[in-house]
This record gives C-alpha cells, structure tokens and sequence, in this order.
C-alpha cells in the first residue's frame, strides 16, 4: 500500500493524531493533503444506522417518502475534505453558522461563508471542505426518499439565512435538535418516523424560507424596540456580536442605542446578550448531554476557562457544578 516503511510510519502517527481520515492514504510526502480530514473532530456529534435498517425502513411510507441518512455537527473543523468522484445516491445539507468553507460541482467553486447553506443534489461528483484560515461550523444531515428532489434547490449556489428581526434561525436549529435526537434512537422504528417527520418541517424550513418566517412578521406596534433588539439577540446567540454591529443593524449610533437599550432593560446592550448566551449554555447543560467544551464551542467562546468564568458570574456558580444541582 505505501511506498516506503516511512510513509507508513506517517501515517500511522497522523492516524494516532486524528490528522487524517483511516479512508484517505498517503501517496506522497505533501502534508496538506495528509492532513484534510473526512471525519474524527474536537466537539463532533455525528449518528448513523445500517443501510440494512434504512432499507427495511423505507417500506414505511411515513419513513419512504423523505428520510434521514446520516446527520451530524462538526465545529470549526479545520482541514474537513470531501471528496466524492462519483456522487452519492442520497441528498446532503451544509449548513454553516460560523467560519467559511467552499464546494465544487458541475466545474464551479462556491464559497459558502456563515449563515448561508447549500443543498447538494444526489449523483453528481463534488468536493468540499473548510476554509484553512476561518474553518467552518457545520450542520449536516444526509437525506433519501421518494419526496427528495422536492427539496433539491434549481441552482447549485449557497443561499444566504442571514439574522434579522423576523428570522427564525434558532427554531431551525432547535429542529435540527429534535431530529438528531430522534434519529440516535433510530433503532425503534417510531423514533425513526419522527425524525422523518421533523425533516419535512426542517428542509422546508430552508426551501420556503418565507414561509417559515411569516409567523414571526410584527408589527411596530405589537413589537416595540426592546423585544425586536432581544429576538435579533437571540437569533446571534451562537455569535459574537459587538456593540457596534448591534446599533448599526438598528440604524443607532453605538452610544445612542446603548442608552435607549438601559433606560428600558437596566443592563448594558452587552451584558444582557452575554445573560442570553449563559440562559442558552443552562438549556443546553439541563437538557443535553453535550459536554462543556462543546456547549462554549457552540456559544462562541473562546475557550473553556473564559465560558467557565462567564457562567460563574452570572450564575453564581461553575457549569460542572450547575450541572450536578440541576439534573
């Protein structure tokens, strides 16, 4: 298989390191490519079912007709590469919330930055991967069924999700959620039904994203300042905002907002969204079984320790010991 007992012992410690994918072999001593990555990232989740079961499933037609492969999430995955010379017989959805990534199909290369996805229709050659200087956050899912190509986008190119007073974009993760969950319990067949179930909302989410959002359009009047501040806060929660994107997307200088902002709240612009981050990192500590170095991933902090002394502040406690009290 290698050409030397060198390149072998490359790639077995690169393997040990989780550098490289066991599927991708060393053919030459170039260590970008030894280094692109299929799979195996800090802070993954990813779940899967035998093609055995999925095949017996599809006979169902409440599964048959738009079902879930294969789903995960990989955060800030540097050197990810996908390579699929042939095509696959199923759809797939990226869906970036951070960093930058790209992917080539039909001889085109398209970049796909944060808060934008692409639907890759099934049996065409592509390739993918994250950017090497800003890597991406991703939301996956692998899709099947009768009612697949409903969903297949008439152009290649990524479409934007972007933030904004009537987005949606944490009900669409939270879909996400209720699939991923369901789907890791995918061995009974009803939890497999479920989760196709939740696909038709999540994909149509995507495709009809006017739809989607139509319950969330308000009026000035039924949504004053403040909750229309708070909603865009919430939607940027796995963000980082700063104080001036903030009072520029509401057309306010930065002192100007900050002071309409604590004259109604009584707290700074930033420490009340720094409150929501903690609110959302106590729903996911109560609810999930994500570690805590995933969930100050998923919230856009720097690191552990920082999240570890974030929480401590405004709860009055350490996350491993809310935890502990909580579950």
């Amino acid at each position: 298989m290698f050409e030397t007992s060198l390149s072998a012992k490359l790639f077995q410690y690169f393997r040990k390191e989780r550098y490289i994918c066991s599927d991708l072999l060393i053919q030459s001593y170039d260590f970008t490519t030894m280094m692109r990555i299929k799979e195996g990232f800090k802070g993954e989740r990813l779940v899967s079912l035998p093609e055995e079961l999925l095949e017996s499933y599809r006979k169902e037609p409440l599964i048959g007709n738009l079902y879930v492969r294969k789903i995960g999430f990989f955060p800030r995955v540097r050197y990810h590469f996908v390579q699929k010379e042939r095509g696959c017989d199923y759809a797939m959805l990226i869906y970036c919330t951070e960093g930058k990534g790209w992917y080539s199909i039909l001889g085109k290369r398209y970049a796909i930055e944060r808060n934008h996805y692409v639907i890759i229709p099934p049996n065409l050659p592509y390739s993918f991967g994250a950017d090497e200087a800003d890597p991406w956050t991703i939301y996956w899912l692998h899709f099947r069924g009768k009612l697949c190509e409903r969903f297949l986008p008439a152009h290649p190119m990524p479409v934007a999700l972007l933030p904004n007073e009537h987005s949606r974009l944490q009900d669409r993760l939270r879909l996400f959620e209720e699939i991923f969950g369901s789907f890791a319990m995918g061995y009974i067949k009803e939890y497999m039904i479920y989760a196709s179930m939740c696909l038709h909302l999540f994909l149509a989410s995507f495709v009809y994203v006017e739809q989607f959002r139509h319950s969330m359009i308000p009026s000035q009047q039924e949504f004053p300042f403040i909750a229309r501040v708070v909603h865009y806060m919430r939607e940027n929660v796995r963000h980082n905002l700063t104080l001036k994107e903030l009072s520029a997307y509401f057309k306010y200088s930065p002192s100007h907002f900050s002071a309409l902002f604590q004259k109604e709240t009584g707290v700074s612009p930033m420490n009340y969204f720094t409150r929501l981050k903690i609110q959302k990192a106590c729903e996911y500590i109560e609810l999930t079984s994500m570690r805590l170095t995933e969930i100050a991933t998923l919230l856009g902090f720097e690191n552990a320790a920082y999240f570890s002394r974030t929480f401590t502040k405004v709860m009055g406690c350490p996350p491993s010991v809310y935890r502990e009290k909580e579950r």
